[in-house]
């Protein structure tokens, strides 16, 4: 029988019992969906996050996905479901657990969505768990400093960079016009230059034109926006699908944009790798070539510094510095650590050494508060439970979760959570870690506050260069310069995508202090 006659008969077939046919396609869609509801029914959450995605999509599309997790953990406690087969959790141990027990994968649809070139990963998208680990590995090394000799160097002549561009453009004078100065923008200036420098060996110049070169931070948030967009619509695929896929993202052909970042990058990369026998240099590309890594899969991860890199360190910062700002006391009780530590200038000239900052208690807890109240990431980071499922343990409570589920964490929360930070949890109050007198509670409260840069295998390889750069950055601006913020009733105007905040128009006031001359010696 020819192959058209079986095709015409089979159509006919259809056409005759297309009433039973199409019964049958529901009846099993129908049961699917509840044989899908009861694998977790047992775990609390709105009636509708079980049979549907469309709420936290629907949170995702407005980007306040992160207020929606922060509202359902809330209501419904430390364990709670989000979708058909999703859940998340406030409980620091449960992701101590997701994050250290081995079967854990990430979830491809969040982590493909997250791709910043086509059909390649990074460390950051990178779901599949060896390849992760192997990559991991190499790169390591490049991101601790133990091999990056010129990442303290690097920073400092940033820092510099920056308390030169405020002298040179945004000094107020007492009772005179304002220079207001957006410091959202100038703070991702900053973390741009930092990581490209430390990163290749060479600095976009943002600080030092005051520009965002070829539009790279703007065309970055746009892309979180459009990826963001994508991502609540279910349609992250399509930006990595075939053919079609190459004209959704970007192009090292673009002449401006995130193309054009990556078109530079690229072409440092290559100019270092043509000259790798000679090239002298430690930064993280030396690091990273000497131990193995060649082509696209170089180009990647160093892009992926770029953006990564930049966007979370510059979220912090910008946290805080809102945070201190708002609060006059603590900004008053920081210049005067940050007096007595510079007074003594054990380093000599220059900026602070890193290691006389971890040192100084107040400015460590204003850092440890203000990443607690606003933590610069705050997506689901998602993880696939094990084939065969695992039992977790919340609030003493065994739950178990079938193979398959995806668990995120509710990170606003559990960093807001009043049983172990007390009832003005929500309140950012640095002394909160000075005067704490429970040292099982506070060393609770430290491995919490820790997990802002993750845990385990999943821990941000970035943590070193961030932590140098804020630290450095907070001592200088407020050894060399009174602040204020500009608009009070609006401080900033802010939109989050991946979890990650996009803060603009954050205008600040900036005053040269009295105690300080322009090289900062007292006066």
């Amino acid at each position: 029988m020819a192959v058209g006659q079986i095709v015409t008969q089979v159509l006919d077939l259809v056409a005759e019992h297309k009433l039973e046919i199409t019964v049958a396609f529901v009846a099993i869609y129908v049961l699917s969906q509840i044989r899908t509801y009861f694998k977790l029914a047992h775990v609390p959450g709105p009636w509708f996050a079980g049979w549907s995605d469309v709420p936290h999509n629907w949170s995702i599309w407005n980007e306040r996905a992160y207020q929606y997790y922060y509202d359902i953990s809330k209501r419904y406690g430390k364990i709670a479901r989000i979708g058909p087969n999703s859940v998340l959790s406030s409980a620091p141990e449960v992701w101590v657990h997701v994050n250290t027990k081995p079967g854990y994968r990430r979830s491809d649809w969040y982590f493909k969505a997250a791709r910043v070139e086509y059909r390649r990963d990074n460390i950051f998208s990178q779901a599949d768990t060896e390849k992760h680990d192997a990559t991991r590995k190499i790169i390591a090394p490049g991101y601790s400093g133990r091999e990056n000799l010129e990442l303290e160097g690097s920073v400092d002549s940033r820092v510099v960079a920056f308390l030169d561009l405020i002298r040179r453009s945004y000094i107020s004078v007492d009772g005179g016009p304002v220079k207001k100065m957006d410091l959202a923008k100038k703070i991702q200036f900053f973390t741009m230059d930092v990581i490209s420098l430390v990163a290749f060996g060479t600095t976009f110049g943002m600080l030092d034109r005051d520009s965002d070169i070829n539009n790279f931070v703007k065309s970055s948030e746009d892309g979180m926006l459009i990826g963001n967009m994508f991502m609540s619509l279910n349609l992250a695929w399509l930006v990595q699908a075939p053919v079609i896929g190459k004209f959704l993202g970007p192009s090292v052909k673009d002449k401006t944009g995130f193309g054009a970042m990556m078109r530079e990058t690229f072409r440092y990369i290559d100019e270092r790798v043509e000259n790798a026998e000679t090239d002298t240099r430690k930064d993280m590309l030396a690091s990273f070539y000497r131990h193995g890594l060649r082509g696209d899969e170089l180009r990647s991860e160093v892009l992926e510094q770029m953006v990564a890199g930049s966007d979370t360190t510059a979220g912090a910062l910008r946290g805080i510095m809102l945070h201190i700002l708002a609060t006059p006391r603590v900004q008053k009780k920081l210049q005067e650590e940050i007096d007595a530590v510079h007074s003594k200038r054990t380093w000599g000239d220059g900026i602070v050494p890193h290691a006389v900052v971890k040192k100084m208690p107040y400015m460590q807890a204003v850092i440890r508060e203000g990443l607690r109240v606003w933590p610069p990431v705050l997506n689901l980071l998602p993880k696939d439970v094990p084939a065969g499922g695992d039992t977790i343990v919340v609030d003493g409570k065994k739950v178990f979760l079938p193979g398959g589920t995806c668990i995120g964490i509710s990170s606003l929360i559990m960093h807001h959570d009043k049983e172990l930070y007390g009832d003005d949890a929500d309140v950012f109050r640095p002394e909160r870690w000075l005067l704490e007198t429970d040292q099982d509670k506070l060393a609770m409260m430290t491995r919490v506050n820790d997990l802002t840069f993750g845990h385990g295998k999943w821990q941000c390889l970035g943590k070193p260069v961030a932590q140098m750069e804020i630290n450095k950055m907070l001592f200088e601006w407020f050894r060399n310069f009174d602040w204020a913020v500009a608009k009070p009733s609006k401080p900033w105007r802010m939109t989050n995508a991946f979890g990650l905040f996009m803060i603009n128009d954050f205008y600040v006031r900036v005053m040269e202090r009295e105690t300080c001359d322009t090289f900062g010696e007292k006066v």
